[in-house]
């Protein structure tokens, strides 16, 4: 048996080890290379954090311009401003999923087009986007958002979430935040318009008092964590403009009421945090109205930097101050008949009750795929309010009715 040189039978084994050795780094310099390449020309997705942060208040610009829902009660009563945190109060057996999916479908911008009085909807929908989280919804009310974004085409604009009840609490937890953080990315690295609708944000609070008790914390008012007004701001405060950025981020959180009571901690201290309240009201409901919309409670408190000339129609506040008093009027007037009868009333309160009627009928009542952008919705409105006469509309200038009062709606 003839040995070898050891030195020749080790020199090869060493040799291949270095060019391994050698091959693996530039294998990781050619793959740290391409990371730096796809960082320079995409978003900076590794710089956002789930848990997130509310928005510095001196980095903050004021919410303007509109985003149109397609919803009437919504567009012209209750406009939701870009950077707007307003909720969606409702209440278990209202069709507030349905709102939500309707919402998706039609939402989009508007801006002006022209220097005359017509205004056109924004079609540049790659500036537009949506994030839906859904959190503690059964499998069937989960099947019915994903059908239908799926069907009607939502999903191509739509970063769906959704968490089903008989997934872990922690998730349920967290979902809002991931769903924010993947809007912070859209709207301040992409530059899109993000609308964000977190639902139901009732499931999230119960959730956050399960992991509290989880923890033998001492409870607050009906259970739920004394930091439950701090939990719910960093959520609503990711809403906003940031000075120097293009993009916005808008939230309607929507959130069911036990027992429809608005006093219940959940309404309230979201009422405390966000911009307004959009009301679901179980007596239209009833009556067969959808959206059961009661423009009577509700509110939007940045509506007045949205509307107007230059950004909807400058007839716009005119006109939903004008709807707001005369449907005031007409709930008044219809208590008054259940006490006197109609034969006790005067012709001008006879008006007030037409009115009344066709405002709910005709305004208030929308298909669920009807779709109505804000001109179409005013044009509406002054058809309801040419069953007065000119002296009976006291909150309209009287140049914004020789303008409008006159014209046919399809001029």
């Amino acid at each position: 048996m003839v040995l070898g040189n050891p030195l020749t039978m080790v020199l090869p084994f060493y040799l291949r080890l270095t060019w391994i050795f050698l091959a693996s780094i530039v294998t990781q310099l050619v793959f740290m290379t391409f990371l730096c390449i796809h960082h320079m020309f995409t978003c900076a997705v590794d710089d956002y954090f789930t848990s997130g942060s509310s928005i510095n208040p001196s980095e903050r610009t004021y919410p303007e311009e509109m985003i149109q829902s397609g919803i009437s009660t919504i567009d012209v009563m209750n406009s939701i401003a870009r950077g707007q945190k307003i909720p969606l109060f409702s209440a278990a057996g209202l069709p507030h999923n349905e709102i939500a999916a309707q919402i998706c479908r039609q939402a989009g911008l508007v801006k002006r087009l022209e220097k005359s009085d017509n205004l056109l909807e924004d079609d540049g929908e790659d500036n537009f986007a949506i994030v839906f989280a859904a959190m503690g919804v059964n499998m069937e009310t989960a099947q019915f958002f994903k059908r239908d974004f799926e069907e009607n085409g939502s999903m191509e604009r739509v970063t769906l979430f959704l968490n089903l009840a008989n997934d872990p609490t922690i998730e349920r937890i967290i979902t809002p935040r991931i769903a924010l953080t993947t809007a912070e990315y859209l709207a301040y690295e992409c530059g899109k318009h993000v609308l964000v609708i977190l639902t139901d944000m009732s499931s999230y609070a119960d959730a956050l008092r399960e992991v509290s008790a989880a923890r033998e914390e001492v409870p607050g008012r009906r259970g739920y964590p004394g930091y439950m007004y701090t939990d719910l701001a960093t959520i609503y405060e990711r809403a906003g403009r940031i000075e120097g950025r293009k993009g916005s981020i808008t939230q309607i959180p929507i959130l069911t009421m036990p027992n429809d009571d608005i006093t219940h901690p959940t309404p309230d201290l979201t009422g405390y945090i966000t911009e307004g309240q959009i009301y679901i009201d179980r007596q239209l409901h009833n009556r067969q109205i959808y959206p059961p919309i009661n423009v009577l409670p509700s509110l939007s408190r940045l509506m007045k930097s949205a509307i107007g000339e230059g950004m909807t129609r400058r007839d716009h506040s005119d006109v939903s101050n004008q709807l707001y008093a005369n449907y005031a009027i007409g709930k008044d007037v219809q208590a008054m008949k259940a006490v006197v009868g109609e034969e006790a009333l005067s012709s001008e309160d006879l008006l007030y009750l037409e009115f009344l009627d066709k405002f709910e009928r005709k305004f208030v009542a929308q298909g669920a795929y009807d779709t109505r952008n804000i001109f179409q919705s005013l044009d509406l409105a002054w058809t309801l309010l040419r069953i007065f006469p000119r002296e009976l509309l006291h909150r309209i200038p009287a140049k914004t009715l020789e303008q409008y009062y006159g014209r046919d709606a399809s001029n």
